[in-house]
């Protein structure tokens, strides 16, 4: 039989986030991932400001719940869009984008994605704004 299973707050470190992904200071927190047939996962990810992710995209597509500050999101040969804290931002599977704080405040935001075929994102270049 299957039980509920919480993990405590604080009971897993924090973790920078890989350069390979990432320009900047990222802080990721708390990452989960469903375990049998369930395939959503995520984290809380905290951007410094300036911080951001490459560009990227995801099979089943990304949801953000924006938490804390200002940030940027876009969409490739998008206009660059402003989110804040209590946006909920979705991004349709297959579209290259990315995510991250303003130039002068921090951002964090939940990020939930599913995998496919045990695949949650395809990382790809820098961004050059």
């Amino acid at each position: 039989m299957e039980h509920v299973q919480v993990t405590r707050a604080g009971s897993q470190p924090s973790v920078a986030g890989p350069a390979d992904y990432f320009t900047g200071r990222v802080r990721v927190d708390a990452p989960f991932q469903g375990s049998g047939a369930a395939r959503v996962g995520g984290a809380t990810v905290t951007f410094e400001p300036g911080a951001r992710t490459t560009w990227h995209a995801h099979p089943l597509g990304q949801t953000l719940i924006v938490t804390a500050g200002v940030g940027r999101v876009q969409h490739w040969d998008g206009p660059v869009q402003e989110i804040r804290q209590g946006d909920t931002v979705w991004i349709p599977p297959g579209v290259k984008h990315w995510h991250g704080a303003g130039e002068s405040t921090a951002m964090s935001h939940i990020a939930i994605a599913e995998s496919l075929d045990g695949k949650v994102v395809d990382w790809m270049e820098p961004v050059i704004l």
